[in-house]
């Protein structure tokens, strides 16, 4: 019988997850190893140096190039605030020189007597990282951060976008075929990670966007009113940078599509839970899943590491990642040893699969994750 190792998508309501916590560049580490960390723990801490910026000391002062540091009021090193005096002449009789003052805040990095310029680099900026979930520390990155690792229910998106939230878990939907409209979400729900059903309208994300919801979980959205929402077409590129006051989590595509069942029923047991959400997604090399993790520092017993995995065989449920049954659950049917040519032109793996609509199709292994669930 084939088998194959393919990464899967979690949906558990006990998973053991590790986040690596990593500043942009080197710093402090301001935790050790066992710690016990809320999301909001400061993990490590940096200065990012402020950028540099250029004052055409002897331009605005009418001297040569070479005369500037006769002219010029500081020294290197030397600290500056804004609108502090860095140059001057003495002018003539009894009018006054030309005087230069600083835009910046900062401090003298270079007088050039080649350019006439003074360089100022502006005040170092605070970087600082957080946990994102509670948990305890398991590892140290010298310099750099750490990992922290949790235990407690995961439930993995298909896509995503906004960044990194916490907030308590509410479901507004009374079932996972259920749209979440705009009439559904509450004055009360700012603060909150919301739970629809097979989708969600655009003037509920407004809304959402709008009053202080941090996060909504659904089954599906519409490209257009995603378009719309954003101002622009998300394209391909990793998703979690947006401009906006939310994260959203789609849990089986777009359009409309009933959330899955074993999805909303972990959810639903999840409200009044406190849970960390990110909408951060990237389908190509290196995947990154949107997530929504509730953490439950108290439970105890084996239980399986997130993202670990696992193979394919005859019963493995699975999800389609790639197009024409993007988003579609099924279960696998059978594993063809032989290659099969696709449109592309390629050879590659290939599987059967019934999908819980019925239809038995054949898509390569590649365009397919496991949807772990316990």
């Amino acid at each position: 019988m084939g088998s194959a190792y393919t990464p899967g998508l979690t949906v558990s309501k006990d998973v053991v997850v590790q986040r690596v916590r990593r500043l942009p560049i080197k710093g402090d580490v301001l935790v050790k190893i066992g710690d016990v960390v809320k999301h909001d723990t400061a993990v490590a801490r940096a200065l990012l140096p402020g950028p540099l910026q250029t004052i055409k000391l002897a331009e605005k002062l009418g001297v040569e190039a070479k005369e500037v540091t006769a002219f010029c009021e500081l020294k290197v090193g030397d600290s500056v605030a804004k609108g502090q005096l860095v140059g001057k002449t003495k002018g003539f009789w009894k009018f006054k020189g030309p005087e230069v003052f600083s835009d910046f805040d900062g401090t003298v990095e270079s007088i050039s007597e080649i350019s006439g310029s003074i360089l100022i680099r502006e005040t170092s900026i605070p970087v600082e990282i957080t946990s994102y979930v509670e948990g305890r520390i398991s590892q140290i990155l010298e310099g750099e951060g750490a990992i922290v690792e949790t235990r407690g229910a995961m439930v993995q998106g298909i896509f995503g976008i906004g960044g990194e939230r916490n907030g308590v878990i509410r479901v507004a939907v009374g079932g996972p075929d259920e749209v979440l409209e705009a009439s559904l979400l509450q004055p009360s729900d700012a603060g909150k990670i919301v739970v629809g059903g097979s989708g969600v309208t655009l003037e509920a994300m407004q809304k959402a966007n709008q009053t202080g919801v941090l996060g909504l979980v659904v089954g599906a959205v519409k490209d257009v009113d995603l378009i719309t929402f954003l101002g622009y077409d998300i394209g391909v590129a990793i998703t979690g940078q947006e401009a906006i006051n939310m994260t959203l989590v789609v849990t089986e595509g777009f359009g409309t599509l009933r959330m899955a069942d074993r999805t909303f029923t972990l959810l639903k047991a999840l409200e009044g839970r406190n849970a960390s959400i990110n909408g951060a997604t990237q389908i190509r090399a290196g995947v990154i899943r949107p997530e929504v993790i509730a953490p439950d520092l108290s439970l105890t017993g084996e239980s399986h590491v997130a993202g670990s995995g696992g193979s394919l065989e005859p019963g493995t449920a699975i999800r389609v990642i790639r197009e024409p049954y993007f988003g579609l659950l099924g279960k696998v049917t059978g594993l063809p040893a032989q290659l099969v040519t696709v449109e592309s032109g390629a050879e590659v793996r290939v599987l059967e699969a019934k999908l819980d609509d019925g239809r038995d199709v054949v898509v390569p292994r590649a365009n397919v994750e496991i949807t772990a669930s316990s």
